[in-house]
């Protein structure tokens, strides 16, 4: 695959994987693809409370069949962008990358000195499914499931996960830059996307805000995690490209 149908996409030279280097302080942390290798380190991840009280997805307990099932899906969809990136397009020239539907990077890993990459976290944007839109969910999202790739009209999710012994360093603020500036807005055309937190997840918040995003309205819904957390409200934030 030449560099310009993976661009900005790195290549690690020993292994052949893409990934995407957080700027300095946190240049240490890679974005890379999923690993099947991963499903210890997702497994005590996602049985930590400090992170699951504040997902709705995963399971609880979250057992290595969980994770086995979701890596193998998110590596397939993975490896179908990266071969798609790969293939020969005549149409498309070295100064206009080829726009996909996906990123085909989003586990953080941090690096040691040695050399060793340890699963931190995730980082994924993906279509909006429109959870707390209420009777109009299943219009919305039909709508924006039938609109064709790179359509700037389409809306955008992010969902993230981030080690608790990773919590408070400015790490997910530095990757949800990253993704956004280096792929998804120049290799996806994303033009608008929708954030969603719990409201008395003042954290997440602050990470979508200090990228730009503003708060629409708290939506009033009642929901309990898989870890047997209630919240009370849920914050839409939305951002769009300038």
């Amino acid at each position: 695959m030449s560099h310009s149908r993976l661009h900005p996409l790195q290549v690690n030279s020993a292994t052949g994987e893409p990934y995407l280097r957080l700027p300095s302080p946190h240049d240490n942390i890679i974005i890379t693809p999923p690993r099947m290798s991963d499903v210890d380190a997702a497994v005590h991840n996602l049985n930590d409370r400090k992170i699951v009280d504040f997902l709705i997805g995963p399971p609880f307990p979250y057992l290595p069949s969980h994770a086995e099932v979701w890596l193998s899906n998110v590596k397939e969809a993975s490896d179908a962008v990266l071969a798609e990136l790969g293939r020969d397009d005549p149409g498309q020239s070295d100064n206009e990358p080829k726009v996909v539907g996906r990123c085909p990077v989003h586990a953080l890993r941090e690096v040691a000195e040695d050399g060793t990459e340890t699963l931190i976290g995730d980082i994924t944007i993906r279509r909006c499914d429109f959870a707390h839109e209420g009777a109009q969910r299943d219009m919305r999202r039909e709508e924006n499931e039938a609109r064709p790739v790179g359509d700037p009209t389409i809306v955008w999710c992010i969902g993230d996960w981030l080690a608790s012994s990773h919590h408070g360093r400015g790490i997910m603020s530095a990757a949800l830059r990253t993704l956004m500036t280096e792929w998804a807005i120049p290799r996806m055309n994303v033009r608008v996307v929708r954030a969603e937190a719990y409201t008395e997840n003042f954290a997440s918040t602050r990470v979508f805000e200090k990228f730009g995003f503003v708060q629409e309205r708290i939506a009033d819904d009642v929901v309990t995690t898989n870890s047997g957390v209630t919240w009370h409200g849920v914050r839409l934030l939305w951002w769009k490209h300038s």
